[in-house]
């Protein structure tokens, strides 16, 4: 695995596998200035495109790689398999990559939603997903796993990794929003924890995700635990530029390549 600086980027030893590089990339080492400070990957941000092409550059050459693939995420349950490097003009809608080709990073852009890592260092598989709660709801994280099945992987080999996410203790939701997953499956419910408010609940985005994976047959399944929202001298974050009213905000990159 390609060491990079920890102010950078988050590194797990769950994919510390032979073949494989990652990291969950933090705010810093980037170009970017002001609300995007420093680290932003989003070209949907209305940041300076030649400081988001940098710092793209740059996350791509620490990863010791040489071509790095993103989407336009919309929180579908889409899943690409990338055979080739697109151009931004061409960048498929979908929320999920996977692929076997070496020396290509899959990345994934979240400002409180999970990025989660995959990996079947065996059958040299990979795979990288954006989970917010609708994408999550609606099989992101499933199809994923079947789509590296399709490469050749094996669910009870890969290893699953929830990267940095806005944590339950910061992710407060209504009644309706509890009552979607409930009317799902009641089970569910153990994701939901009170709230002062009433009629509110604390959600576990990165527990919920994890359980997909689980049960999508994913024999290793690991949570960073890190919570985007109040870390604000390490991630970007939705919920906390909402509350504060900002502009707008950045995306950090969350990576996975197959060393050439």
């Amino acid at each position: 695995m390609t060491k990079i600086d920890p102010a950078f980027a988050i590194q797990t030893s769950a994919l510390a596998l032979p073949g494989i590089t990652h990291a969950f990339f933090t705010r810093k080492g980037g170009v970017s200035t002001g609300l995007y400070d420093s680290n932003n990957i989003a070209f949907s941000a209305a940041d300076d495109p030649a400081h988001v092409a940098e710092n793209r550059a740059r996350a791509t050459r620490r990863l010791g790689l040489s071509d790095l693939v993103t989407l336009n995420q919309k929180h579908t349950p889409e899943v690409i398999a990338v055979d080739e490097p697109w151009t931004r003009d061409a960048t498929p809608i979908a929320d999920a990559l996977v692929t076997k080709r070496r020396g290509l990073a899959l990345g994934i852009l979240t400002a409180d939603c999970a990025p989660v890592l995959f990996a079947d260092a065996e059958a040299g598989v990979i795979g990288a997903a954006h989970a917010g709660w609708r994408g999550a709801f609606d099989g992101v994280i499933g199809n994923t796993v079947e789509a590296m099945e399709d490469l050749g992987a094996h669910a009870g080999r890969i290893v699953a990794v929830v990267g940095p996410c806005i944590a339950q203790a910061s992710y407060e939701v209504g009644a309706e929003f509890v009552e979607r997953f409930v009317e799902m499956d009641p089970e569910l419910r153990r994701f939901f924890g009170p709230a002062p408010r009433a009629g509110h609940a604390y959600f576990n985005l990165p527990a919920f995700v994890a359980h997909l994976a689980t049960v999508a047959g994913v024999g290793s399944v690991h949570i960073d635990g890190s919570d985007t929202c109040p870390l604000e001298d390490r991630f970007f974050s939705y919920r906390r530029s909402t509350l504060r009213k900002e502009a707008d905000y950045g995306r950090q990159l969350s990576a996975i390549g197959l060393a050439p």
